[in-house]
């Protein structure tokens, strides 16, 4: 596939005139730079903004000043159900059956709320294994709920180090970790997706090392949901949480979800309860008892924030007409050409962090600059001068995203132009 990418202009141009999803993109509004569109690469850290939510969040202020409370009861989507609204459509995002999936929340406060349910210490069961450099959010949660049971972290958080080049983890690394701890080992926490390396892992594989050593399993997908195809039913794991505004498009700040598999839709397992969670037939009865819902729902607290939900019900329409598999097939081809570039005709200015086997990563790219930081730091300030926009990630990682719902060949080879410019190759 390499051999038939070119560097020019005439053939990105070609390829985005021949991609069947590239109406896709118009329905995104682009942040403009210097009366242009700006070359957008940061759907991993915050997705754009689909032209219908402006109209979708007005439809809702109407209802509000219109109806009232009665909001809840009338009109063409009822706050009472909202968060069903959006309900099919998350589910078919990841690979889950309806009653597996929720929007509710952000992304810490579910996780810790999973972990009341599914981290379950024992003296001789109380460790949590997850990846060295995770995400803050995981890392300060998993601590927090280790020290809440009155374990030491030092001893209970297992941390697996890279043992590949740049720092990514092979599948022989976590079976090899679960064979040294996994008596003791209570919880395994990892990602979807690393936010650092673009390494993606093969969940079904995680789910299979973990149960042979009886532990239960949680994965954080913040950048995996909307980026890659998700088969988190079959994949068997205990539960996933995520946020919504990275390639979901659900603005900043957006409301998150969680994945509990249908396993435990009638979980005797303890939870932190909230009166939305109880069971729909019965809620308004106010009795004493809870009752949960059945499935995922019955781990929500409070009834869902309309306007928060809107958006991401917006984006989640677009998601449906696009397809999972086809937003996928387009990623694997940009994300392709991306790196050819990066190899082909800028090898002694950068090196790709991200794997390179396609399977094994999904939109993203994680770049460092030859030279060390201060080179890598100089180049990122360029690109967001010249309308280039990534993202940066201590200490080194420049993250270019080609996102497939709005992005183009057009927008991987401008990256490339500007490296070379920068590079004083122009």
């Amino acid at each position: 596939m390499s051999a038939a990418y070119e560097a020019t202009s005439a053939w990105a141009q070609a390829q985005d005139d021949a991609d069947a999803l590239r109406g896709f993109r118009d329905q995104f509004l682009i942040p403009p730079h210097e009366g242009r569109d700006s070359h957008y690469f940061c759907g991993n850290s915050l997705g754009l903004q689909p032209r219908a939510v402006r109209p979708a969040l007005s439809a809702e202020l109407d209802y509000w000043s219109e109806l009232g409370v009665e909001g809840h009861f009338k009109g063409r989507l009822p706050w009472m159900d909202y968060h069903e609204f959006v309900r099919d459509d998350l589910a078919t995002v990841v690979g889950a059956q309806p009653h597996e999936v929720v929007a509710m929340n952000t992304l810490g406060v579910n996780l810790h709320l999973m972990m009341v349910s599914f981290y379950r210490p024992t003296p001789e069961r109380h460790a949590i294994l997850i990846e060295a450099g995770s995400f803050p959010t995981d890392r300060y949660a998993v601590e927090s709920q280790i020290r809440f049971h009155g374990y030491d972290p030092a001893t209970a958080l297992v941390e697996l180090e890279g043992d590949e080049a740049n720092g990514t983890l092979s599948l022989a690394a976590i079976e090899r970790a679960l064979a040294e701890h996994g008596s003791r080992i209570a919880l395994v926490m990892l990602p979807g997706i690393q936010y650092r390396t673009g390494q993606a892992f093969d969940l079904t594989a995680i789910v299979r090392l973990a149960n042979r050593h009886g532990c239960m399993v949680g994965f954080d997908l913040a950048h995996a949901v909307g980026n890659l195809p998700l088969r988190l039913h079959d994949s068997g794991a205990d539960f996933a949480i995520w946020c919504s505004y990275k390639y979901l498009n659900g603005g900043p700040g957006a409301v998150g979800g969680a994945f509990v598999h249908d396993r435990h839709a009638r979980t005797t397992l303890p939870r932190f309860a909230g009166w939305w969670g109880h069971d729909k037939t019965t809620r308004f009865q106010m009795g004493a008892e809870f009752v949960p819902t059945y499935g995922a729902d019955g781990w929500q607290l409070s009834n869902p924030p309309i306007l928060a939900l809107a958006p991401l019900r917006v984006s989640l329409e677009i998601f449906r007409r696009a397809g999972m598999d086809r937003l996928r097939a387009k990623s694997l081809r940009l994300t392709g050409y991306l790196e050819w570039l990066v190899q082909a005709r800028l090898h002694d200015v950068l090196e790709t962090v991200t794997p390179r086997d396609p399977e094994r990563r999904g939109a993203q790219l994680s770049i460092r600059v030859l030279g060390g930081r201060e080179r890598g730091r100089a180049l990122f300030e360029y690109l967001m001068a010249h309308g280039i926009i990534g993202d940066w990630r201590e200490p080194d990682v420049i993250r270019i995203s080609p996102t497939p719902l709005y992005n183009r060949y057009a927008d991987c080879l401008a990256f490339a132009e500007a490296v070379r410019h920068w590079a004083g190759r122009g």
